[in-house]
């Protein structure tokens, strides 16, 4: 094999790590002083109070959109409902369900078929119905029949076009949320002397949590092999990545499973692509270059509070399609706006954020690909500098187990989520293995949503199978039979379906 090959190799792989390593050094130590700030000066009570009592607090609506989702959606809107917050309403879009999920949701809320006025400001599928309940309890909710549009981005739109209040939250039916949430993100809005067009919120595995009347009332890491991983992906995305991101001005996305969106704003600019396999991105795409073209200052901000949890994949079919949607969704984004790439125009967002995302987020898994290839060709010729590569190889792995390390601290000073604070260490177990065994199956998946995109023109969103949440005196009725005390199986009873797939 020509040196040449091994000499670029070599000093492409350590320039790429070194610059992937520097910024993630950056991105840790700012977003620890953007947490400390809102540690020190922020009170939930006080926020609450404030809010509580002004008859300004604006209303948030709340849209969930929902395919097959009969498992889950009736615990699920139960807990959308007993949030504390005084004006908002529960959206729920019916996507085409195929199972019973409607039946479901007009047995369990009593509703029935009300006239109504629809008006599309954003193009979707057709609409076919709106329904509303009979009981005073269930005032706040509207569920919303439409057609299938193959996409959540064309189910939220939906959503959007029915929406009365001046914010709206988009979030998934199978989340739970923190009943306080809604306080968290609207304060970042009314305390911003620029307009924020976008909050985004700190989101959780809830695999191995037990649920107790519609809220979570004992939280652990998932015991799943999967969820275990993407807890500890989710916390540093969030704590660390978007941290950074909202403090440089520069928020890339605000996830699909739950973020805070301005109505008219979001309404302007067309909404969510209608066949967008990346709404949190594309979203926020849209909404900055429509501030940017208006010359009108924005914020999107990131709450550290962890205000969602949401049941992650927890097979490897189920993880397979979702990672392939992202893959797709990464490539969709990049096809779409990438006159904004490098545009000054556009700021941070075109010069940093998005040149960032594409040099380590998207070509990322293809030089991991590229890489492997080339390495493995260098052993097989004898031609790899061994000193070199450990060298490298140990670097990178200690710095991110020192950047995973850094991440669980901060969640646990933030609020500290988990019912027992010795379930922290259950996470350096992800910690340790992540490189070897989560982050080469993402690399594979993202490479085939890639390839799907270029492929064909095509793309089932597919299904998220859901297990459902067992109940706290479920769990601890299967446990007491099993011949545990009533007293330890409640200290036990800290799993939903996620622990029970196990």
């Amino acid at each position: 094999m020509n040196n040449w090959l091994f000499t670029f190799f070599n000093y492409f792989m350590i320039f790429y790590s070194a610059g992937l390593i520097l910024s993630y050094f950056l991105m840790t130590v700012t977003s620890f002083f953007q947490i400390y700030k809102r540690k020190k000066y922020y009170s939930a009570e006080y926020i609450k109070r404030i809010l509580l009592n002004s008859p300004t607090t604006p209303g948030i609506s709340i849209v969930a959109p929902a395919y097959n989702e009969e498992t889950t959606v009736v615990d699920n809107v139960r807990s959308l409902l007993d949030m504390d917050y005084p004006t908002f309403e529960i959206i729920i879009i019916n996507d085409g369900s195929k199972d019973k999920t409607l039946e479901q949701l007009i047995e369990n809320f009593d509703l029935v078929e009300v006239p109504y006025n629809y008006i599309e400001h954003i193009k979707t599928k057709p609409f076919k119905r709106l329904f509303k309940s009979t009981n005073e309890l269930y005032k706040r909710l509207v569920v919303v029949d439409k057609e299938n549009g193959g996409t959540k981005a064309d189910a939220s739109n939906a959503g959007v076009n029915v929406a009365q209040y001046p914010y709206f939250v988009c979030t998934d039916v199978d989340c739970l949320l923190n009943p306080q949430g809604l306080y968290y993100l609207i304060w970042d809005v009314l305390s911003s002397k620029e307009r924020v067009i976008a909050v985004s919120a700190t989101m959780r595995m809830a695999n191995s949590c037990t649920l107790k009347n519609g809220k979570l009332s004992y939280s652990r890491p998932p015991g799943a092999f999967l969820p275990m991983f993407q807890e500890l992906e989710y916390m540093r995305s969030f704590l660390i990545g978007k941290t950074w991101w909202a403090a440089i001005g520069g928020m890339p996305n605000v996830s699909g499973g739950f973020g805070l969106f301005d109505t008219d704003i979001a309404i302007r600019v067309g909404g969510y692509h209608g066949q967008s396999m990346a709404e949190d991105m594309d979203m926020i795409a849209r909404m900055t270059a429509y501030m940017y073209h208006t010359n009108t200052p924005y914020k999107v901000t990131q709450v550290p509070q962890t205000v969602c949890w949401t049941e992650g994949p927890s097979t490897l079919t189920i993880f397979n399609r979702q990672r392939t949607r992202w893959g797709r969704g990464l490539f969709q984004v990049f096809h779409l706006y990438w006159d904004i790439v490098f545009n000054r125009r556009y700021g941070v967002y075109g010069m940093v954020t998005l040149p960032y995302l594409f040099i380590f987020e998207f070509l990322g898994p293809i030089v991991e690909a590229v890489g492997f290839i080339v390495l493995l060709c260098l052993i097989i010729n004898n031609a790899i500098n061994w000193t070199t590569f450990w060298l490298l190889l140990t670097t990178v792995y200690m710095f991110m187990m020192v950047v995973n390390t850094m991440c669980i601290n901060y969640d646990n000073y933030v609020e500290r989520v988990y019912s027992k604070r010795r379930w922290y260490l259950f996470l350096f177990i992800p910690a340790a293995l992540e490189a070897f065994i989560y982050h080469p199956l993402t690399v594979i998946f993202a490479l085939k949503g890639y390839w799907s995109y270029i492929s064909t023109g095509e793309f089932k969103w597919g299904e998220m199978k859901r297990k459902g949440f067992k109940k706290e005196a479920e769990a601890t009725i299967q446990q007491t039979e099993q011949g545990m005390t009533p007293e330890a199986a409640n200290d036990d009873a800290t799993s939903t379906a996620g622990e029970a797939e196990k």
